[in-house]
């Protein structure tokens, strides 16, 4: 699998230290408010168990599986949810964990979808921010890194459901994808 990456962009340690940082930041704004947090299987699983770590407040935690990329390296824009949630949302503070957003397309469906149940609150927490690829305007409300246009592998994120077990967020040989 390494020998399939160009580069490292964050380590292990480098995701770590900065998953401590976020992890603090949600402590302190959803201090006293039970929030749900909604993982988006399954580029996001390892950002979550990582990440639920660090929380110290009362939580819950529930899963969606959405597919919008349909096995291409960009998102189509058509997002299908092949997993909802099994709890109701309303009157919750919702904070959705994602692996990457970049278009902004498949976050922009999840929250559309989310808020007509009534949530008393929705905030998008991703790991990895290319806002250089926005082609819709979302609010990331918290991240780990920004990332310029390059195609991500590793720590959940995958290509043809590989590389997800990476340690580390590499940018995939483009003669792997091209």
């Amino acid at each position: 699998m390494k020998r399939d990456v160009k580069e490292i962009l964050f380590s292990k340690e480098d995701i770590e230290q900065r998953i401590k940082i976020v992890g603090n930041q949600i402590n302190i704004d959803y201090k006293g408010k039970f929030p749900l947090f909604v993982c988006i299987l399954r580029g996001a699983f390892m950002f979550l168990a990582d990440l639920s770590k660090e929380i110290k407040i009362d939580m819950s935690i529930h899963f969606m599986a959405i597919s919008s990329y349909g096995g291409n390296t960009e998102s189509t824009g058509q997002v299908k949810i092949l997993k909802d949630l099994d709890t109701p949302i309303n009157d919750r503070h919702v904070l959705i964990i994602e692996d990457i957003v970049d278009s902004g397309l498949t976050m922009d469906a999840v929250t559309r979808l989310l808020k007509t149940r009534n949530p008393k609150s929705i905030k998008i927490c991703t790991l990895l921010d290319k806002e250089e690829r926005r082609k819709i305007p979302i609010k990331v409300d918290y991240y780990g890194f920004k990332i310029p246009n390059k195609f991500v592998i590793g720590y959940g994120l995958d290509y043809k459901e590989k590389y997800r077990n990476l340690p580390f967020i590499g940018v995939l040989k483009e003669k792997i994808y091209n």
